[in-house]
């Protein structure tokens, strides 16, 4: 048996809905393992997509209008404890 992987959605009637097509030959017979996330499965170091967003726009904006520091000054003062 062959293993793929790819993401999906269950959908408000509890069928699943995979985000691509699988390059497999149709009406092929397949075995299905859904992996649900639990509340502790989330990694708290893991930011939004739209935070994300917001500060590689935020970085972009720096950059457009000098708001930068010389890479030669960047890690001044890092070991001081």
């Amino acid at each position: 048996m062959k293993a793929m992987e790819t993401t999906g959605k269950i959908d408000d009637r509890g069928m699943v809905c995979i985000d691509r097509p699988l390059a497999i030959v149709s009406h092929s017979h397949v075995r299905i393992i859904v992996l649900v996330p639990e509340d502790t499965d989330i990694d708290p170091d893991d930011d939004p997509t739209e935070t994300v967003l917001e500060a590689i726009q935020q970085g972009f904006h720096e950059a457009i209008t000098g708001q930068t520091l010389p890479l030669s000054q960047m890690w001044d003062g890092i070991d001081d404890n």
